[in-house]
């Protein structure tokens, strides 16, 4: 065995990962080699594929062996190598010592089983707490990490939980029995950035407490700069560069980290020209969902998930829409798009369409298309990319040759950046930037008007985010497209929208131009999400260079 520090709590030495199949082996991760010491921080970046969350896995040994074997490595914690652990020595360490967070926790929580249970299971199974004292406990953790009304949670199924409240619930879980070392696979992706902000400062509060050891997994540079202490960058199932944050971030030695740097998304959008057409309009919008109780079920109480919000949208215009995660945001978007019912007057094009049902709304959902946040549950895994991007087609142009059908299709692929020819393929063939195109192209296939993009680009890397930014952008002068843009990355919300509105618990609480409403916020609430997501002294300098 090597010879390890003893302040080094995990050393990984030599890690090799190789997937089997078909009788050929893939190599995932080559020869890879870390330390995390006690109470630091080591963030593992790099784009998807990389091979960071196997690293991260191999840890644990949470890989799906045998097709998973490691050629060479060892991992050395507290002394124990867990590549020659057995599976009883493995369970004490899962969950107690180490813990992890995952990064889609709809796919890691049981949803069966209830937010109480499914903490609680953990407290009783390692540290036999129960009763009483476990529903404390479990309180205790839930407020810890931001989930307001925690006693009205405890009984809750994920399902009925925003993304953010389910994440939030995982790291509960995570720091049930307060680990000696917590692996934190992109825990805040899915999350808005005042939640972020939260999250990060009790990570770090209890990383100071209890001298806790952290791994922390992520593709977002602006975490790693204010939250690790080391870094290590990987590409291609190696770490090219490693060192303190300064260092890396001051002086990036090798290429590829220098890319990655380069790569968060930048620029402005198009100045906005208010001559140009009404295309959406607003006015008191309101979606209230009923709370029903009682043996009658009767309505007791209203959830105002969006409550008299007003906004107009003009051709070749961009509006953000921003807020937590539970603000309304999509509900807005869904009901402005007549997905859902709602009160108040819609206008699209001019006409009104707020009471219009289904079927009446059918010929103008041509001129209005949706772009949403996870591309790879949004496109149908039995079809070909050509057949979904075709499928809008026979729907709304049903005249349309065969030929004139794939021509149009071969088109909408080219000019989203995707090569036609792959067109026969299907969604798992491609990355998660190259899905979140044929999204992109489905919708522009129609030549729509109105384009409501719900978070497309949360669940990409920094530099897929910033190449997605630009062709939204390109489209968007092309076709003097209008678009919704509901995102809680406020980076790539100033790189996109014109005008701002930021929603709380269903309601406007400040609107105005992108630039105001970022550099000069007027409101508290507005002021916490943008220091959140900013350097706010920066981004003025910044905007004086513009």
């Amino acid at each position: 065995m090597s010879e390890i520090r003893h302040d080094v709590i995990l050393s990984v030495r030599d890690l090799s990962v190789e997937f089997h199949q078909g009788g050929t082996a893939s190599r995932a991760v080559d020869g890879v080699s870390f330390d995390i010491r006690r109470g630091e921080v080591v963030a593992l970046v790099g784009e998807s594929g990389s091979g960071k969350s196997v690293t991260a896995n191999s840890i644990l040994k949470l890989l799906p062996y045998p097709a998973a074997s490691h050629p060479s490595g060892e991992v050395v914690f507290n002394g124990r190598d867990l590549m020659k652990a057995g599976d009883a020595e493995l369970r004490r360490v899962r969950g107690n010592d180490i813990t992890m967070i995952f990064q889609e926790p709809m796919t890691s929580l049981n949803p069966l089983h209830s937010v109480e249970r499914q903490i609680g299971e953990i407290l009783e199974l390692h540290q036999k707490i129960e009763g009483p004292a476990a529903r404390k406990r479990i309180l205790e953790l839930l407020e810890q990490v931001g989930i307001r009304e925690a006693e009205k949670r405890l009984p809750a199924y994920p399902h009925e939980l925003s993304g953010g409240q389910r994440q939030r619930v995982m790291i509960a879980m995570a720091l049930a029995n307060r680990p000696e070392l917590l692996i934190a696979d992109e825990p805040t992706t899915a999350l808005d950035v005042t939640v972020q902000a939260q999250i990060l400062a009790l990570l770090k509060g209890l990383k100071e407490e209890h001298g806790m050891s952290m791994l922390f997994i992520t593709h977002d540079l602006g975490i790693v700069r204010k939250f690790a202490d080391r870094v290590c960058v990987m590409t291609k199932g190696r770490i090219v560069e490693a060192g303190p944050v300064e260092d890396i971030f001051g002086n990036p030695q090798h290429a590829y980290t220098r890319h990655l740097i380069a790569s968060e998304p930048k620029g402005r959008p198009r100045p906005a020209d208010d001559s140009q057409p009404v295309v959406v309009e607003a006015e008191d919008v309101k979606v209230w969902f009923p709370i029903k109780a009682g043996f009658l079920r009767r309505v007791v109480d209203h959830v105002k998930a969006v409550d008299g919000i007003d906004l107009r949208l003009r051709a070749g215009h961009t509006l953000g829409i921003v807020g937590e995660s539970g603000s309304g945001k999509t509900t807005l978007g869904l009901a402005l798009t007549r997905l859902i019912s709602s009160k108040g007057r819609i206008a699209f094009l001019g006409q009104d369409i707020a009471g219009r049902s289904f079927s009446e709304m059918r010929p103008l959902r041509r001129k209005m298309q949706i772009v949403f946040q996870d591309p790879y549950g949004s496109l149908s895994p039995r079809m070909s990319v050509a057949d979904i991007v075709a499928e809008g087609l026979k729907v709304h142009e049903p005249a349309l040759t065969e030929a004139e059908r794939d021509r149009r299709v071969a088109a909408a692929l080219e000019e989203t950046g995707l090569d036609a020819a792959t067109r026969w393929r299907y969604p798992h063939e491609f990355s998660g930037g190259q899905r979140q195109r044929i999204a992109i192209a489905r919708a522009m296939v129609l030549k729509p008007e109105f384009v409501m993009l719900d978070e497309p680009t949360s669940a990409l890397d920094m530099s897929v985010q910033a190449q997605v930014v630009e062709l939204l952008r390109d489209l968007q002068a092309k076709h003097n497209l209008a678009y919704l843009f509901i995102s809680h990355d406020l980076k790539v919300v100033r790189a996109l929208a014109n005008d701002i509105i930021v929603m709380r618990a269903g309601r406007v609480v400040e609107k105005g131009p992108a630039s105001r409403i970022i550099e000069t916020p007027a409101e508290p609430y507005t002021k916490a999400l943008m220091a959140a997501a900013f350097d706010l002294e920066a981004i003025r300098a910044d905007a004086v260079s513009q």
